[in-house]
């Protein structure tokens, strides 16, 4: 500072101080330690905040200082002096640093002028601001932090010094889409009411807040601070979002269920026949005397009957007649499921209950829940695991593999076996008290060949059935194609006469069924032919080589229809009724290939 410019600054009439780099005053207007009664020798050893209470010495330090570097100049701060007669004078500083031409700090000139009784107002209103258990930060019309509260800078992780004189979008996460051009929009419009915002912590967390604001504004309207509060939502936030997956995931496991429970429903009425059950004969008329007596009770039943007998259309019609035909019908076929996810199946898991248990699963009894559990191939059941059906039947409770809530279930359960369970159960293979549970009312399913003429009545059944199917004008059954299926012992049953129709319609020509060739296999009897269009039942031998060339063309008929599949269910060797092995054998012989055909 020259020397007439440094006369003039001591005797001007404004309390003026110069400060240095180190922060240390260099000089001060006479007005100002006339004021404050120090001398200028003295003044050099002191720093501003030296010579304030320990409430404006931290808001120096803290809040001044580190707006002054990053922004040049402060002004209107509240500070106060403590003169050297230990009153403390409140004032306002506003201060300016000035630097040489290449950018070099010079010093610091800082104007101090006494407050009112407004201002010293202003003044405890800075340190209850600090002090408040809200997050608050205040901008000015650039969006520069000029104050912030402790719970802010407690919340973000920082320190006053890191914050103040900073741009607050530095502070706001980068998906905020704010820069400081926007935000000083936003703050030239005006208040803000609950904006979401998120802001970054130092260590690099995200914390949710909303944002209410206020603005002060000068005479010409023009924004001259924003006082801004923020509300941290974070916990909730997270715990709305954890709430609305939940629901969200219950209404996926709620809609898989009801697809579910509509898919099993309708697997159960398809391989039930659609419900209907066929016959006049004695033995079966005493079989369904059984059955409509106890459809009504909430008792467990226990079918019991040969292979194909029907066992499984039995407990559809035990359901469809019970108080429970509104609920669902789900099947089980026990001899299905893996030893290893036998609980998973009937009980359901949780999320990662294991390896590969990547969701929650809905149990079977539980899709049943209100209807009938209808578990086929009772039998199979591991004795090991027979227990933990034992329990749900006893106490309707079971609990999901993973998870220790019990849980209640309303099922009924129809079981059905193709097995002397008794024998089963002398032979130590199935629990006594497990078979005791199920038996509550048994029902032994006739096989057909204890059903008379219920035979053609089913055979007749399957033919419209068939047909209709397969979009084919309906072919008659004759006298004779009937008498063959009296003759027949059907030890597949049911099952097996709706194969022997299926692939009778199959190699039929005309309008007559010709059951002749669909079994000629297994009555071991030479096929037969017309010996005119005229006399439907006269028929004449055929040839070897016919016979041949015929079981040649039922083999590709049948394996056409399969798509070439011979072994398992629907497979051709099926549809013949021959055994895999047999059928392959017969294949090689006759040179059937798919290449070939």
């Amino acid at each position: 500072m020259n020397e007439r410019y440094k006369a003039l600054f001591r005797k001007g009439p404004t309390m003026s101080v110069v400060v240095g780099e180190d922060g240390c005053f260099l000089d001060a207007s006479d007005t100002w330690l006339q004021r404050f009664g120090y001398t200028r020798s003295e003044i050099t050893n002191y720093k501003p905040q030296d010579l304030a209470s320990s409430a404006a010495a931290n808001r120096i330090v803290e809040d001044y200082l580190p707006l002054l570097r990053r922004t040049g100049r402060l002004y209107n701060v509240p500070v106060d002096i403590r003169t050297k007669s230990g009153k403390v004078i409140e004032c306002l500083a506003d201060a300016v640093v000035e630097r040489e031409v290449d950018g070099r700090y010079l010093e610091t000139v800082a104007v101090y002028s006494e407050v009112g009784e407004s201002d010293q107002i202003e003044q405890h209103y800075q340190d209850l601001y600090r002090d408040t258990p809200a997050m608050m930060h205040t901008i000015d019309s650039q969006a520069r932090i000029v104050h912030v509260s402790d719970r802010w800078l407690m919340k973000l992780g920082y320190q006053r010094e890191d914050v103040i004189g900073r741009n607050v979008t530095d502070f706001m996460a980068e998906d905020s889409g704010l820069d400081q051009n926007s935000l000083i929009d936003i703050i030239a419009q005006g208040d803000l009411d609950n904006e979401p915002r998120r802001y970054i912590t130092k260590t690099g967390d995200v914390v949710e807040v909303l944002v209410s604001s206020h603005a002060d504004r000068e005479e010409n309207g023009d924004v001259k601070r924003m006082y801004v509060a923020l509300k941290d939502v974070t916990e909730r936030n997270i715990a709305e979002r954890k709430l609305r997956t939940a629901f969200q995931e219950n209404e996926r496991l709620q809609a898989e269920l009801e697809q579910e429970r509509d898919y099993l429903r309708e697997e159960v009425h398809i391989s039930m026949n659609f419900g209907r059950i066929i016959g006049q004969s004695q033995a079966l008329k005493k079989m369904l005397t059984q059955l409509e007596a106890v459809a009504q009770t909430t008792a467990n039943v226990l079918i019991q009957g040969e292979s194909g007998v029907g066992k499984e259309l039995i407990a559809h019609a035990i359901h469809a007649q019970s108080t429970r035909s509104s609920g669902p019908l789900v099947k089980v076929n026990c001899a299905s499921i893996p030893h290893e996810l036998f609980e998973s199946e009937f009980f359901g898991h949780v999320k990662g209950a294991f390896t590969g248990a990547h969701r929650d699963r809905i149990g079977r009894f539980q899709l049943a829940d209100g209807g009938t559990l209808f578990l086929d191939e009772i039998s199979e059941i591991p004795l090991d695991l027979q227990s933990k059906l034992l329990r749900v039947l006893q106490e309707s409770e079971y609990e999901k593999v993973g998870d220790d809530k019990t849980q209640s279930v309303d099922v009924r359960v129809v079981a059905a076996t193709n097995r002397d369970l008794e024998t089963e159960v002398e032979l130590n293979e199935f629990r006594e008290d497990l078979y005791y549970r199920l038996s509550v009312f048994p029902i032994l399913v006739p096989p057909l060949r204890d059903r008379d003429d219920d035979v053609v009545q089913l055979a007749t059944h399957f033919l419209e059935k068939i047909c209709h199917d397969f979009g084919q004008q309906p072919l008659t059954l004759s006298r004779k194609q009937a008498d063959l299926l009296k003759k027949y012992e059907w030890p597949g049953n049911v099952r097996e006469l709706n194969n022997i129709v299926e692939r009778a319609v199959i190699l039929s020509k005309g309008k007559v069924v010709r059951l002749d060739l669909a079994m000629a296999d297994i009555l071991n009897l030479a096929p037969v032919t017309k010996l005119s269009d005229n006399t439907s039942d006269e028929y004449a031998v055929m040839k070897e080589s016919e016979i041949i060339e015929l079981g040649k063309k039922n083999m590709i008929a049948a394996l056409k229809i399969s798509n070439w599949r011979v072994s398992g269910p629907s497979g051709a060797a099926q549809l013949i009724g021959l055994k895999p092995s047999t059928f392959a054998d017969r294949m090689k012989k006759f040179g059937i290939d798919r290449s070939s055909v």
